[in-house]
């Protein structure tokens, strides 16, 4: 294992309190990563979430938020409040685990690749599936990723349904996907192409909308009381 992995797991468990953390460790789970900038998590986070930990049988999702050191994304909010919205939103979710693992790494080593092989160091024994929608497969596809082949060939996916977007033609006119479809993409086209964004909700709040019932409602009270998203960011 790697000497990483008992600083994760203490780690892991203060941030996630009351949560079964060394069942993440046994052999045999199925584990599903699932990355996003999380600015702010909505509840279709939340219900994808959910769904594909479901209809996949995983043991556990681990929300993984971006760093903000990632030149692809602006972020609006710093790390501190993301990472406390995420707590509020899964904590009552056994299965539903934090890590905050990309927003400490060093620039440079935040893709996904590097992602993908930290965490099969510190989880040797889970099958690790790393969760995705399918404008993701789009940009990898296209070679706008880095390390992508190296990613492709090395790990499992879950494909999520995107509005406008055939995943099966994503993949055919792929070199890179097409080789590399052997079943390590798990496609989920039923259901899943809710679009309710973090960008609308941030302008929302912005424009002195009330987006309430979009995200969950501790994140809700803890956006108004930090008086976060006040203003549009281009």
């Amino acid at each position: 294992m790697s000497r990483q992995a008992p600083n994760s797991k203490k780690q892991l468990t203060t941030l996630n309190p009351g949560k079964d953390i060394e069942k993440l460790f046994a052999d045999g789970v199925k584990i599903g990563i699932y990355g996003s900038s999380f600015d702010p998590v909505t509840n279709v986070h939340l219900w994808t979430a959910s769904t594909v930990a479901h209809r996949k049988d995983l043991d556990f999702v681990i929300f993984l938020p971006s760093s903000s050191k990632r030149l692809d994304k602006k972020l609006q909010t710093d790390d501190v409040h993301r990472v406390e919205m995420l707590k509020l939103a899964i904590e009552k979710n056994p299965k539903f685990i934090l890590d905050d693992y990309e927003l400490n790494v060093l620039p440079g080593n935040q893709y996904t690749y590097y992602t993908m092989r930290y965490f099969k160091e510190v989880f040797p024994g889970a099958d690790l599936q790393f969760i995705m929608g399918a404008d993701l497969l789009v940009d990898i596809g296209e070679g706008k990723w880095k390390w992508a082949e190296e990613l492709i060939s090395e790990n499992k996916f879950i494909v999520m349904a995107r509005n406008g977007i055939d995943i099966l033609a994503t993949i055919s006119k792929s070199p890179l996907l097409r080789n590399h479809d052997d079943g390590r993409f798990q496609l989920l086209d039923k259901g899943l192409a809710m679009e309710i964004s973090s960008t609308y909700i941030r302008e929302e709040f912005a424009l002195g909308g009330e987006p309430q019932y979009l995200l969950p409602g501790a994140c809700y009270e803890y956006i108004k009381e930090n008086q976060l998203y006040r203003e549009i960011l281009r």
